[in-house]
């Protein structure tokens, strides 16, 4: 729908041999700030690709199978080292966003500019908690308009209801993840 998908995950990616060995070189050496690096080879290697002027597709009757964590910790470990990959990768890769799907720009700065306004808004919220001793409601209505925007947006572009559902990762954020 948008022309590329910023993040081709591992078990579930599948490349052109041809593509691969183009970038192969650039994917095997991969450093960030003077050191080798071993996380986000997944977004690395999508990036790499859409730099090099490749499309990235999702393909809905695809089949894939991956393992995925089943308890909280390794969900969370999971998460912060998604969360590294995603920021150190958008900085690789800022210059492709104006050439982009306008959604897909905005989805990358929300990637990015949401864990930050959504711990600030927290630590906000608290504040006034503690100091004031008044409930934060509109810092509350605040972050659930912006979640339920941005999903709705998604959903709407997609045609898939489903995309609401990740309304649900925000309060995750909030509660497990920021601390």
């Amino acid at each position: 729908r948008f022309g590329a998908v910023m993040c081709c995950c591992g078990p579930c990616a599948m490349y052109r041999r041809s593509a691969l060995m183009l970038l192969l070189d650039q994917y095997e050496t991969q450093f960030f700030r003077g050191k080798p690096s071993d996380f986000g080879e997944d977004r690395h290697l999508t990036i790499l690709m859409l730099k090099a002027g490749f499309r990235t597709e999702y393909v809905p009757d695809a089949i894939a199978a991956t393992v995925v964590p089943d308890r909280l910790l390794p969900y969370l470990r999971q998460q912060l080292r998604w969360a590294r990959s995603t920021y150190r990768d958008t900085l690789l890769g800022l210059h492709l966003l104006p050439g982009l799907d306008r959604y897909l720009t905005l989805d990358v700065l929300g990637q990015n500019l949401g864990p930050l306004l959504l711990a600030i808004s927290s630590i906000a919220a608290l504040a006034q908690l503690a100091l004031t001793d008044s409930v934060p409601w509109w810092t509350g209505l605040t972050i659930v308009a912006m979640t339920m925007i941005r999903c709705s947006v998604a959903a709407l572009r997609a045609g898939e209801l489903r995309f609401l559902g990740f309304s649900l990762h925000t309060p995750i954020n909030i509660f497990l993840l920021l601390p």
